[in-house]
């Protein structure tokens, strides 16, 4: 029976994992508005007659979370609380069989290149004309901005090919087009993504073209940041750091997964390189752009990671002193190169080692921090939250770097710009005043 009326045609699309997964909700939202669908991105009202979940299957932590939330939603319809539910996504991709057999009062699963066939189930059509358009999750001043789908790398730890395919890049008069689009909706920064921004071109223009891409995005008026995630770090094309150094609307940023810095694990993970041509790299970064900011990941953890390589690794942060820096434990997935070996590494060892490195992370950010203090800094302010507005400088992407709040005593409007002078700063907070807007 059910316990409360359900708007006919309204559907609520959850999103699970990382940026990749918010662009393609956004796409999907776009497709089922135009198709006259009430759609909502994560709903409070639970009012919705149809639930799509869009899965993460990166690691397990993620799996978890993406499968306990397909089965809260299988619950809610078996209570009546809502008529249909549908999984797509990454998880979905990679496990379809099993969580058909587990799962079977979800009504229908979906791979990560099955919009089309969604749409078909919902009796909805794929409309090509609004390829490139979507409906924004995100503040409207920010948008991520897919560049390209899947990744060629042999890396042996990652099952993202196994749910994501290939690389494909997507053409650059198509990106340009669309980075039009949203500057005429009020987008100021696109935060370029990919599984591999490095590999840009390659498939279509048989040559790494990211530079070339920077240049004509940098064109569009009206975007005035231009971020960089999820950098290879193996054959990164350096005419890229010539174009961050000219264009003035390119921030000084990058996100480069690095992973590893000891030359076992690096070679077992099978990442193309090595510790001398890592270490060679990151100092060509800071020589060609000295302000930038250095964000990368690590894994802690990794079959057969030693005390001496974790040590090479602790070592080598401490000596780095990135901007930013995320690790995670490792996780031993299915049909991936690193499957074959033993997950040796005890779990509360990796999460200690994660929790050292984290720690030395916290030092060194309070100490970039503190020489923040005294300086003035372009912000743009994303959100309102308790007494602050809080924003963030072009060193700093949304919710994983440092942010910079400022009293709501002064007033500044979420979407735009104003001048900072930090006056006091935390290990991963700075703290300032509003000097120019």
């Amino acid at each position: 029976m059910k316990t409360k009326t359900l708007k006919k045609n309204k559907v609520n699309v959850v999103t699970l994992g990382c940026s990749k997964n918010i662009f393609d909700s956004e796409v999907m939202m776009s497709q089922l508005k135009a198709n006259k669908f009430d759609v909502e991105h994560e709903s409070k009202n639970e009012d919705a007659e149809i639930v799509i979940i869009n899965t993460c299957g990166f690691i397990d932590s993620a799996k978890e979370e993406s499968i306990n939330t397909i089965l809260t939603y299988a619950d809610a319809k078996k209570h009546g609380r809502v008529d249909r539910v549908y999984v797509t996504g990454c998880l979905s991709e990679r496990y379809r069989e099993e969580l058909e057999r587990e799962i079977p009062n979800v009504d229908a699963f979906f791979g990560t290149r099955e919009l089309p066939r969604l749409l078909k189930t919902l009796n909805a059509d794929y409309k090509k004309e609004l390829i490139g358009e979507r409906l924004l999750t995100t503040p409207n001043h920010f948008s991520y901005f897919k560049i390209a789908e899947g990744c060629d790398r042999p890396c042996s730890f990652c099952a993202i090919p196994l749910m994501r395919g290939a690389h494909v890049s997507t053409p650059m008069e198509e990106l340009v087009h669309n980075a039009k689009q949203l500057a005429a909706q009020g987008v100021k920064e696109l935060i370029l993504i990919a599984q591999d921004l490095t590999y840009y071109g390659l498939d279509i223009y048989k040559k790494r073209n990211l530079a070339e891409l920077l240049e004509k995005l940098s064109e569009v008026e009206g975007i005035e940041w231009i971020r960089l995630h999820y950098a290879f770090p193996t054959g990164f094309p350096m005419d890229v750091l010539k174009v961050m150094r000219e264009k003035k609307n390119i921030c000084n940023y990058i996100d480069i997964p690095l992973q590893h810095i000891s030359d076992n694990m690096l070679k077992s993970m099978r990442r193309g390189t090595t510790m001398e041509k890592t270490k060679k790299l990151i100092k060509e970064f800071r020589q060609e752009v000295p302000e930038m900011a250095i964000r990368t990941t690590l894994i802690a953890g990794y079959p057969g990671e030693t005390e001496e390589d974790f040590q090479a690794m602790y070592d080598w942060v401490k000596e780095t002193r990135f901007d930013r820096l995320g690790i995670f434990t490792y996780s031993h997935e299915e049909n991936t190169h690193a499957y074959k070996l033993e997950d040796n590494v005890p779990e509360d060892v990796k999460q200690d080692r994660a929790n050292k490195i984290m720690e030395l992370q916290s030092q060194i950010s309070f100490e970039l921090n503190q020489e923040k203090i005294g300086k003035t800094y372009r912000v743009l302010f994303d959100r309102a939250e308790g007494d602050y507005f809080v924003g963030r400088t072009e060193f700093d992407s949304p919710e994983v770097d440092n942010e910079v709040l400022v009293s709501k005593s002064t007033y500044v409007r979420l979407g735009d710009f104003a001048h900072v002078k930090i006056n006091r700063a935390e290990d991963f907070d700075l703290y300032g005043d509003v000097v120019e807007i």
